[in-house]
């Protein structure tokens, strides 16, 4: 029965083929497409309104160095986003909760701000290993916690995502056994069960929003840094 709790984080397969790749592509065909017509659906505009809102915020903490930025860290945004909600739903498989894919996309897109900051600004980057008025016997202690801070951070940005999202799914997944398990025995405990579930199912599609929001905001303050 525990194990049966942890079949939902492996990948499916048919044919003995991983359909982890399958289920990474299908959020980009609710993407709008371009086209030549004038005036767009109301689909297309509540999209292109919520990419407009998604990239001003996370452009915010950023100086005008930064902008160039904006495509990637919307792009990734939106694919975080689509992927953890579309993940809530049934019969569907969440790829972020998955470690290795968080890791994917975090160290990369770390290194490059690391990177951005070492090649633009390299002293500037590499004082912040060590605080100003530092006492001189704490130099090298300081020195060691601040390095392993920073290359700490994309561990850090993986796992919060995947322990977050994988929480959430264990939960949901708990209370409807135990709702469906109490329903001949309690029906009225049941139902109260079944209320707590809806409530979590919202908090869980809430909790796939900030995830997303937080592990892109994280980059953009990381990049913020660097330039």
């Amino acid at each position: 029965m525990n194990l049966s709790f942890f079949d939902q984080f492996t990948s499916p397969c048919l044919l003995g083929i991983p359909l982890i790749l399958l289920s990474m592509l299908f959020p980009t065909l609710l993407l709008p497409t371009p086209n030549s017509r004038w005036i767009t659906n109301r689909l297309s505009t509540l999209q292109l309104w919520l990419f407009h809102l998604i990239t001003k915020q996370l452009m915010i903490p950023l100086s005008k160095n930064g902008h160039k930025w904006a495509l990637p860290l919307t792009s990734l945004m939106v694919l975080l986003l689509m992927v953890n909600l579309l993940g809530l739903l049934p019969y569907t498989f969440t790829p972020t909760t998955q470690l290795s894919m968080n890791m994917a996309l975090a160290f990369p897109l770390w290194l490059a701000t690391l990177l951005t900051g070492l090649r633009n600004q390299p002293s500037t980057s590499l004082g912040h290993l060590l605080p100003e008025g530092t006492p001189t016997p704490l130099i090298p202690a300081l020195i060691m916690i601040e390095t392993t801070s920073l290359l700490i951070r994309p561990l850090a940005l993986g796992v919060r995502l995947t322990a977050n999202l994988t929480a959430g799914h264990l939960l949901i997944q708990l209370i409807s056994t135990a709702t469906t398990a109490l329903l001949p025995i309690m029906p009225t405990v049941s139902i109260l069960t079944a209320l707590i579930l809806f409530l979590l199912t919202i908090l869980e599609v809430a909790v796939a929003m900030i995830q997303a929001y937080v592990f892109v905001l994280l980059l953009s303050l990381y990049l913020q840094e660097n330039i």
